[in-house]
């Protein structure tokens, strides 16, 4: 057993003495300071206010919502004036194919509005007619309202292209999402 090598605790023993040895005269240092930081100043909700100034600015700015016509109890339904009431019939009842989707979940009012418009234009090009529209229930809104929900129906109620539009059946969403009758632009 002669001539083997130390072993790795061994080696470890040995640096801690000579450490130890070395530092054997230091004095530790003592740190009787305090850092002192002043609390920080309340938080300004700059957004929320930003965000009541426009809520507030679009209702003064939009057509009136209340013309809306709200049938089997809360469900929201609007036709254009002209339209024949056999057109909302059908559109509730789901005997048109919807043609294309959008979800606003996750979005703020600017970008829903910027994504419904965008969506309405892209489907007027394509030549869709039926196309739906979730704008979410709102259960993760402050209070569990519906934020874009009376948003997203009073924007379609300004767009020349929007004929109809209903909540949608409980299997395509329910109140969570809307079924849009578009036509042509002439």
């Amino acid at each position: 057993m002669a001539g083997r090598t130390p072993d790795r605790e061994t080696r470890l023993d040995e640096a801690r003495q000579i450490f130890r040895a070395a530092v054997a005269d230091a004095t530790p240092l003592v740190c009787d300071r305090v850092h002192h930081e002043p609390p920080p100043p309340p938080a300004i909700p700059r957004q929320h206010r930003l965000d009541e100034a426009a809520v507030l600015a679009e209702s003064i700015d939009a057509l009136d919502i209340l013309g809306l016509q709200l049938e089997g109890g809360d469900e929201a339904a609007w036709s254009r004036p002209g339209i024949a009431r056999g057109v909302l019939r059908d559109l509730r009842r789901g005997r048109w194919v919807v043609q294309a989707r959008l979800d606003l979940h996750g979005m703020n009012r600017d970008e829903a509005r910027h994504h419904v418009a965008l969506f309405v234009a892209e489907c007027i090009a394509h030549g869709h007619r039926c196309v739906r529209i979730v704008h979410g229930k709102g259960i993760g809104s402050p209070g569990r309202e519906p934020v874009l929900k009376k948003l997203v129906l009073g924007w379609l109620a300004q767009k020349k292209e929007v004929l109809a539009f209903c909540q949608a059946r409980t299997t395509e969403g329910g109140a969570g999402a809307v079924i849009v009758m578009l036509g042509t632009t002439r």
